[in-house]
């Protein structure tokens, strides 16, 4: 059964680059294997730069800009997730070749979904956001190679 959701959608004409709200259904949602309630998506510099166009972030038209979101399992056809799951995603080129999180559903690939650990709302996941995930990962990255707090 297809349902709507308010999205905002990224077109390129010859007279440049939009950004629109809108209503978009789940029949226009990209391919993937689950679909998702989004609940939260952050808001990020790359997502600054793709809404109004400044840098090529976005390289398919027409899309959803949100690199990351958290949200609720509606459907899945991956063994990984079913209805009801909580999940987070960012990266994979979501928000710049694939639809991402400023939507209310989006349909993205399971491999790219990651549980959302119950000690976490998706609104707290998303106030992390991927700039303090990439940071952490930076830090863990040192860390696993010898460098302390005191270095």
């Amino acid at each position: 059964m297809s349902t709507t959701s308010p999205a905002y959608l990224i077109s390129k004409t010859e007279n440049g680059q939009s950004a629109d709200l809108c209503t978009i259904s789940t029949d226009d949602l990209m391919e993937g294997d689950v679909t998702v309630k989004v609940e939260y998506s952050a808001l990020n510099y790359k997502d600054g730069l793709a809404m109004t166009g400044k840098a090529p972030v976005v390289r398919r038209f027409p899309l959803v800009p949100g690199i990351d979101f958290a949200g609720e399992v509606i459907s899945s056809e991956n063994l990984r997730f079913n209805a009801g799951d909580r999940v987070v995603l960012n990266g994979f080129g979501v928000g710049e070749v694939h639809s991402g999180g400023f939507a209310g559903v989006a349909r993205v690939k399971g491999d790219w979904l990651v549980p959302l650990p119950e000690t976490f709302s998706a609104r707290q996941a998303m106030a992390i956001g991927t700039a303090d995930y990439t940071a952490m990962l930076c830090v863990m990255a040192l860390e696993n190679h010898g460098l302390t707090p005191d270095a």
